[in-house]
């Protein structure tokens, strides 16, 4: 019970130390809302011309033909290249604001277009590791979503540190690799309490939110109440994610300049990360 209760508080440090940061530099929340409109805008391209084509023109004897595999593909490709570009321009000014500096939209982007083949390839590793989960979820049934979660989850562990090493060390997608699993070797060791901590408290942030629009629906009453109840849930969902989106970025940051350099970034001073990763 000591340890759990160690582990929350340890979660609720990082917290409140990656908010601190947010706080003094809330522009950081722009790239997060950047990757959701242009997540927004590949969905679109590639789902209308799906929602569109007819049941023929998309499966052969109830299976993926191989154009719509490409498609497929293609869809998984440039999504996850999205979301890692404007992940990797967040960890670059993350890495400036856990500095002293100053960060800026501009130079945030302009740090990932400088590494932009770095990351097209690691977003097509996250892309190709994407497929074959789900490939293995839906032939294998509940074992394979067990698998896929098992696996999924130490992929996500062991690469956690991968673009903040392309990002900030220059490395290709192998070396950065190769990099982050060294670093989670020696700095993190069972407890890996910081991304579930800032998890949970999406989670709970996230259903406060709805507990209050609940209520207030039901008291109020009216056809037109749940409507607005129903949008305001659906900002708030919004919001609750780029906020711990953004969180999520600044801890990765830190997290890598402990382990790489051992140095602790000044908001994060409070936080005992040697306790917190314990070594192996």
């Amino acid at each position: 019970m000591g340890e759990i209760m160690g582990r929350v508080t340890r979660s609720y440090a990082l917290f409140t130390a990656s908010f601190k940061v947010l706080r003094a530099h809330k522009g950081l929340t722009w790239f997060t809302v950047l990757a959701g409109v242009a997540g927004l805008f590949v969905a679109g391209a590639f789902l209308t011309p799906a929602f569109f084509a007819s049941h023929a023109e998309i499966t052969g004897h109830g299976r993926l033909t191989a154009g719509s595999w490409v498609l497929v593909a293609a869809f998984y490709l440039v999504a996850a290249f999205v979301t890692i570009f404007f992940n990797a321009a967040l960890i670059s000014q993350a890495d400036v604001a856990l500095r002293g500096g100053t960060p800026a939209v501009g130079a945030g982007l302009a740090a990932a277009a400088r590494r932009w083949p770095a990351l097209l390839g690691w977003a097509g590793v996250s892309a190709t590791v994407s497929l074959v989960l789900r490939t293995v979820e839906e032939r294998l049934g509940f074992l394979g979503s067990i698998v896929s979660g098992l696996v999924g989850l130490a992929w996500r562990l062991t690469t956690f540190l991968v673009l903040p090493v392309v990002v900030l060390e220059g490395a290709g997608v192998k070396p950065g690799v190769k990099r982050s699993v060294e670093l989670f070797r020696r700095t993190w060791g069972e407890n890996v309490a910081g991304g579930f901590g800032l998890s949970l408290i999406g989670v709970g942030l996230a259903m406060a939110g709805y507990l209050v629009l609940l209520v207030a629906g039901l008291l109020l009453g009216g056809t037109a109440t749940l409507f607005v109840c129903a949008a305001l849930a659906v900002g708030w969902t919004v919001l609750v994610a780029v906020f711990t989106t953004t969180l999520s970025g600044i801890y990765q940051t830190a997290l890598y300049r402990y382990a790489a350099d051992g140095v602790v970034p000044g908001e994060f001073a409070s936080v005992d990360f040697a306790e917190a990763f314990r070594r192996r």
